[in-house]
């Protein structure tokens, strides 16, 4: 089983240096990639019976011997990269054509594979590839198991991080006999079929007014100047915060859902089509649905549960939870509790959807 651990590090002026530069030679490699691929497309799109080539980062090195200075499997997984960005083009085109890097982009990250052993932890400090020295880290939680890879990333706050894959033996967790549905909501966050009741936190909204002050603030200086960096690095710790505490928020609440219930279902929520309302994308977009739905199934892929998602087009509002009834007047978001004409019992829409979702379960 493959869980990853995430550490900050706390590297010295020599090895900051170090990261800048495979940041950089990182980059590079995967801008020249593609446009060599762009290029060689161009070349021989005409012909379809030309295979068309597919660079690598070991033919750059002889015209550009600066490559040679970092890890070479941390160029190679920026080819990896850029061949997942041709897969996803392909299969949701959607998504977009690859991309160019700016070298003006404020969070950068390069992968390392643990190939015989170059990673290493030794008393709080990380062992890395074509790094002389050792990186002093938090090691604020211990692990077991085999270090496959690392990936090193600075934050738009200059702060460095190790997320550490390791692959690990599987934890038995005891089964359970607990089923609960989920109905996730905009005045509250979570709304479970036990009764339980999670309140929307409303993260964004309530640093909203000390963003603008500080964005309105970045807007009057001078890009590139002292005073500039001062005030985008404001910007970026309270951008940070915002992060932060939501995924506190929705780290504790998935751990303690999958900690207490066997099965666990979900609507699967277009979020996508819903943000095309105007009025509730802000609000929809802070919900971070979908992040929470991540988290609640590799959570219980760790710990045995299963997870089962209920089709978008499932009426879980519409439905009396007791008799079955369809009523088709509750489409009506604004219509917060309904009686049933059938069986005359009065619901709040979202209890009642969470009900109708955990039947889901039988």
């Amino acid at each position: 089983m493959l869980k990853a651990y995430k550490y900050r590090m706390y590297p010295n002026n020599e090895q900051k240096v170090f990261f800048a530069k495979t940041f950089g030679c990182v980059r590079f490699i995967y801008n020249r990639m593609l446009a060599d691929r762009i290029q060689n497309y161009k070349e021989h799109q005409e012909n379809p019976n030309v295979k068309l080539i597919r660079p690598t980062p070991a033919q750059y090195k002889s015209e550009f011997e600066w490559l040679r200075e970092v890890d070479s499997l941390a160029l190679a997984n920026a080819q990896q990269d850029l061949q997942a960005a041709y897969r996803n083009f392909f299969r949701e085109p959607s998504i977009g054509f690859p991309k160019f890097k700016s070298r003006h982009m404020n969070r950068c990250s390069y992968k390392t594979n643990n190939q015989k052993g170059p990673v290493s932890i030794e008393n709080g400090y990380l062992k890395l590839p074509k790094l002389k020295s050792l990186v002093r880290i938090k090691l604020h939680r211990q692990f077991s198991g085999l270090i496959k890879s690392v990936t090193i990333s600075k934050t738009p706050t200059n702060k460095y991080y190790a997320s550490i894959l390791v692959e690990e033996n599987e934890q038995l967790f005891p089964k359970l006999e607990t089923r609960v549905g989920i109905d996730v909501g905009l005045k509250e966050f979570a709304i479970l079929s036990n009764g339980k009741r999670y309140d929307n936190p409303k993260w964004f909204r309530r640093a909203e007014k000390r963003l603008r002050f500080l964005q309105k603030a970045l807007s009057r200086k001078i890009r590139g100047s002292a005073n500039y960096q001062k005030a985008r690095l404001k910007v970026a710790k309270l951008h940070e915060r915002i992060a932060n505490m939501r995924n506190d928020f929705l780290h504790k609440l998935s751990h303690n859902i999958t900690n207490e219930n066997q099965v666990i279902v979900m609507e699967d929520l277009r979020v996508k089509n819903m943000l095309k309302n105007r009025k509730l994308a802000k609000a929809i977009s802070e919900m971070s649905w979908a992040q929470f739905r991540t988290y609640i199934e590799y959570k219980a892929a760790w710990k045995g549960r299963d997870v089962i998602i209920a089709p978008s087009n499932y009426a879980s509002s519409q439905l009396c939870s007791t008799c079955g009834y369809k009523n088709s007047e509750v489409k009506n978001v604004s219509l917060r509790e309904w009686t049933c004409p059938s069986c005359h019992a009065t619901w709040d829409r979202d209890m009642n959807a969470a009900r109708n979702l955990v039947k889901l379960a039988n």
